[in-house]
């Protein structure tokens, strides 16, 4: 009886191993922020607004998400530890402010937020528990800046179009890295502005340029910079 134990808890600590190594199995992070006035003008989304009003008129952060250098990525890497909101309690405002959801019905941002901790967070256990990953991604929000960094190269979001690669090169200058922009398609079919990605090493400490990028909806050479 004895030596079946033993053989049991060989294999329950073998099988806990393998499960946390496939948490640690990643090369880089995508950081990717979405405009909201992209994501509401478009027949892909229905929108509306968090239960706690509109947002401002920035961008917004979608998730910090570990990838693989062929342009995988691992998800849902553990089922044993669920989003837990009492865990990021002193980070709900901020959570509010720069990570609401557009998603219908109108809701407070948990589900989101339980969402990409449970699909993207849970993978990078070997970096993060979920205090450290909200906080550390809610920082990148406010070191990348890229609305800051795009007023500065005189791209507002007015519903203007401007060039794709004048938008490339004003995050490149604001944040020092080459982002990968994904596009929509207004109610009218016009390109977007929709997403940008930048990268972080495996460690999540340092922006560095991407491996390889997204397989997301390309832009055309000019896109709309719409209004929220």
């Amino acid at each position: 009886v004895e030596s079946k134990c033993l053989l049991l808890i060989y294999l329950l600590v073998l099988q806990s191993l393998a499960l946390l190594c496939v948490s640690q199995d990643f090369d880089f992070f995508y950081f990717v922020q979405q405009w909201p006035g992209a994501y509401c003008d478009s027949d892909k989304n229905s929108c509306c607004y968090p239960t706690t009003g509109k947002p401002a008129a920035d961008f917004s952060i979608h998730g910090l998400w570990p990838n693989y250098n062929d342009g995988s990525y691992p998800q849902n890497c553990d089922s044993n530890n669920p989003f837990d909101a009492s865990k990021i309690s002193d980070l709900i405002s901020n959570m509010r402010k720069n990570w609401p959801s557009l998603s219908c019905p109108s809701n407070d941002g948990e589900s989101f937020w339980s969402h990409e901790w449970e699909k993207h967070g849970t993978c990078s256990e070997s970096v993060f528990d979920q205090h450290t990953y909200f906080e550390t991604t809610l920082g990148l929000k406010q070191q990348t800046n890229l609305l800051k960094a795009l007023k500065a190269a005189g791209i507002e979001p007015d519903g203007s179009s401007y060039s794709l690669e004048n938008i490339k090169d004003a995050i490149n200058e604001g944040s020092g890295y080459t982002p990968w922009i994904e596009c929509n398609e207004d109610s009218s079919g016009n390109s977007q502005l929709y997403q940008v990605y930048l990268c972080l090493d495996k460690s999540g400490s340092n922006l560095i340029e991407c491996p390889v990028f997204p397989k997301g909806k390309r832009c055309g050479s000019e896109i709309e910079f719409p209004t929220f």
